[in-house]
């Protein structure tokens, strides 16, 4: 189960950093989408640094064993972050193909649970 977890974790935090920085870097490409313009530029960009920091917090507190409560936290925030961005997203289009921002979201959401239930101390 342990190597399924950083399986998932790695990809989670794998699609965490790519949609961040898409969200905060190449925003000039990311404002040509339908969902764009539902937010200001500062908050896409308040979005895209979360997902690149909670990205981080998947890997590096279990890897360095310090204070390895942190990841599944982040996987928690990820989750909440990805339903309502999925939510958001729903409103322009409800396909499930590639190119929807949507199903990736939900993607997020579904492996943020699964590393959550997984990593939360019992």
């Amino acid at each position: 189960m342990n190597i399924l977890l950083w399986i998932a974790q790695i990809f989670l935090a794998l699609l965490a950093l790519a949609g961040g920085g898409y969200k905060l870097f190449a925003h000039a490409q990311f404002a040509m989408t339908p969902a764009a313009a539902a937010l200001p530029r500062a908050a896409w960009s308040a979005i895209g640094a979360f997902e690149m920091v909670c990205g981080v917090l998947l890997i590096l507190p279990m890897s360095l064993k310090f204070r390895p409560v942190l990841t599944p936290v982040a996987a928690t925030a990820l989750v909440v972050e990805s339903l309502a961005l999925a939510l958001l997203y729903s409103r322009y289009s409800l396909r499930i193909e590639a190119a929807n921002p949507m199903v990736w979201v939900l993607l997020m959401a579904i492996l943020g649970a699964f590393v959550a239930y997984g990593r939360f101390p019992r």
